[in-house]
């Protein structure tokens, strides 16, 4: 017997056809395909670590799937694993947000003051951006500072009513002007964006909620527009994500019982005014602001607005975001008598790192606020929380 001969050969393995184990990760996001065991394993950690992800950092997202097959020589059963994977977050554990509003109670009746409102306008989220500011991580961080800060000063304001209005751009998505560097910078996709923007919100609205009955509206914008190919699809007030969003927030907060009404725009328009006392006197527009080219521009886009009859001539103050930077500017004489206002509100984004380098101007982010009373003229006064 030669010495070859005493050399068995590998046993014949019949695997499931297609079968390929192996890691896709992003860096977010990915999938796994794991070999042949012929017990299951305690945990895949020897797993990942073969395949460079650190087990610390990546977590396995049930379920779970199996597939099975026999090696054709010894009869012997082997199992591989597919599962998803994601980046764990080390330090918010933020739920998906109907397993948020499961958490929801009603809140409790606070003392209030009649006739005075808090207006909270939440403007350039960006949510699934990274830029010099951050990741996703870093914008919930920052905005979760700015929510205790509003809070704060909600629960000594002691408000018959808080107003929130989304500005726009509350995700980043993946098909606005500079399509290609969003799809190598995002680090959540947009389905991710879209749930994690409402999460967010909505967990703003339950803060204000425990204080004050609530009053939310949202813009059309043109990070959350529908687009195709760089063009904008369908109509601006119903295909956009942060309609959508808003859709959702009145779903949820009319099955939890919220005490929150919702305002926005006409399906053929992007923006609305909203009668805050109503009472006609503060007449509250808002907009995102990208119809005008540049801040400067804006005064007369609303003018001609005016000038047109169109929804914008009524707004006594306009809020609008877009060019991520506060801005507060005096433009006429309104209805009432009162001082005109245009408010531009600053934004929470991780950073316009392209618009920088264009101009070297970097923004301090903030969530703009501000308080209105019934009846008399707003001065200006506001507060960047």
């Amino acid at each position: 017997m030669s010495m070859l001969e005493e050399i068995e050969p590998a046993k014949k393995i019949t695997a499931p056809k297609n079968f390929r184990p192996g890691v896709e990760f992003d860096g977010v996001e990915g999938t796994a395909t794991t070999p042949g065991y012929t017990t299951e394993p305690e945990n895949f950690d020897e797993f990942l670590i073969d395949a460079g992800l650190d087990p610390e950092k990546v977590e396995i997202v049930p379920p779970i799937r199996t597939s099975k097959w026999q090696q054709r020589e010894d009869g012997e059963w082997l199992t591989s694993y597919k599962f998803t994977l994601r980046q764990k977050n080390s330090t918010i554990d933020l739920p998906a947000l109907f397993a948020e509003a499961k958490k929801t109670k009603q809140p409790k009746k606070k003392e209030t003051t009649l006739g005075k409102a808090l207006i909270v306008i939440p403007a350039d989220w960006q949510v699934g951006k990274v830029g010099s500011k951050g990741n996703t991580q870093d914008l919930i961080n920052r905005l979760y500072e700015s929510f205790d800060r509003i809070e704060e000063k909600a629960r000594k304001g002691k408000y018959e009513q808080i107003v929130i209005i989304d500005a726009g751009d509350i995700i980043e998505s993946f098909s606005s002007k500079a399509n290609y560097q969003q799809l190598e910078s995002n680090d959540l996709s947009p389905m991710q964006q879209v749930d994690l923007a409402a999460s967010l919100m909505w967990n703003l609205i339950k803060r204000m909620s425990k204080l004050a009955p609530v009053k939310y509206g949202s813009v059309a914008s043109n990070h959350c527009q529908n687009r195709f190919q760089g063009q904008t699809v369908g109509r601006p007030g119903l295909d956009d994500w942060g309609i959508v969003i808003a859709q959702q927030l009145k779903r949820l907060t009319t099955e939890v019982g919220l005490d929150v009404e919702f305002f926005v725009p006409h399906p053929d328009e992007e923006g609305f005014v909203l009668d805050v006392f109503d009472d006609g006197y503060h007449l509250l527009g808002a907009v995102h602001g990208h119809q005008a080219s540049r801040p400067k521009m804006f005064p007369t886009w609303w003018k001609n607005q005016a000038f047109g009859n169109n929804w914008a001539s009524a707004a006594s103050i306009m809020i609008s975001g877009h060019f991520h930077h506060t801005c507060l500017l005096e433009v006429g004489t309104a209805h009432n008598g009162s001082p005109r206002w245009w408010l531009q509100a600053s934004t929470s984004d991780n950073g316009s790192d392209w618009f920088a380098r264009q101009s070297g101007e970097v923004s301090a982010n903030a969530i703009t606020c501000f308080e209105l009373y019934k009846e008399q003229a707003w001065q200006g006064n506001l507060w960047r929380l």
